[in-house]
């Protein structure tokens, strides 16, 4: 019998969604759509058992084909609202629960992919008091800045409500940053690092040499 309190309530195996440019976080939620025949196969396995799928995105955004490499590090998400509808198509809601590193794919079942998942370096994802120190004036300035550079409208007073977490949360996920910069997102080890890579995006998209063309914001 195991004492991690990870491995009795996280599955060792996983269904994966494969989105470019799609990324969700530990406590955001994600609507989705599933329409594709092997995703909804996929739904109907995970209703039957614990509710849960892995987002990931293909390491190549411009890949082809049904079996793009993907990247090694991804966040299971639990279907927290989900509505079948009249023509198969579902609508789904899944909140982030933590991070995982890929160990190694395994067979598909009914053309969805599946891994083998190791939890062990995100635990904090679930098990440490989110604790936090951050700049709220910076990053919402930076956030201004970045809506106008990129013509993009939004409720800027209704942001600036929200608690830190899902502020940033919010905007690392809705901000179309690129992929590898989504990931990089994603990868943080910590908020703190999140929080400080989001205000960097947004600032280079602001002043395209802002960045120090020695430090490219990239993940391997």
């Amino acid at each position: 019998m195991t004492n991690d309190p990870l491995a009795l309530a996280l599955p060792a195996i996983t269904p994966v969604f494969p989105l470019t440019g799609v990324l969700l976080l530990p406590r955001a939620r994600l609507p989705l759509q599933i329409f594709e025949p092997r995703y909804k196969a996929m739904m109907q396995d995970v209703m039957l058992s614990d509710q849960v799928i892995a987002m990931v995105q293909p390491r190549d955004p411009e890949s082809v084909g049904d079996v793009p490499e993907l990247y090694d590090v991804a966040c299971l998400g639990r279907i927290i609202e989900h509505e079948e509808l009249d023509d198969g198509r579902w609508t789904l809601t899944l909140e982030g629960v933590i991070r995982l590193r890929i160990q190694e794919e395994i067979a598909e079942k009914d053309g969805y992919r599946r891994v083998r998942a190791d939890y062990s370096d995100f635990s904090e994802d679930i098990t440490k008091a989110l604790e936090t120190d951050l700049d709220r004036d910076r990053l919402l300035a930076a956030l201004g800045g970045y809506l106008k550079t990129q013509g993009l409208g939004a409720d800027e007073d209704a942001i600036g409500q929200l608690p830190d977490e899902p502020l940033v949360n919010a905007l690392a996920m809705a901000c179309p940053f690129l992929p590898a910069e989504k990931q990089a997102l994603l990868e943080a080890p910590s908020f703190t690092a999140r929080a400080e890579l989001l205000e960097a995006l947004m600032q280079l998209a602001i002043v395209p040499n802002a960045a120090n063309d020695d430090e490219p914001l990239t993940v391997n």
